[in-house]
């Protein structure tokens, strides 16, 4: 029986993103997911939407169908 696994490029947030501290968020999805890891990637806060900044992931955890991603935030793209 096989795995359900989705691979992506860029972090989704949909604003439910926490700080864990400085510029380290974590942010949970549904489903296994792969991404690259210490290579930046986009945030956004949705799929269609600007960028907000770039991330580096510092790691991923897969448990119970659940994919936790924690991320540095190396740049942010500001609309002031």
């Amino acid at each position: 029986m096989g795995m359900p696994l989705e691979m992506n490029t860029m972090i989704v947030t949909k604003g439910r993103e926490t700080r864990a501290h400085e510029n380290v968020f974590r942010i949970t999805k549904e489903g296994y997911r792969l991404y690259p890891m210490e290579i930046p990637i986009e945030v956004r806060k949705t799929k269609e939407g600007e960028p907000n900044g770039t991330a580096l992931i510092k790691k991923l955890e897969w448990e119970k169908e659940l994919t936790v991603i924690t991320y540095e935030l190396v740049s942010l793209n500001s609309t002031n």
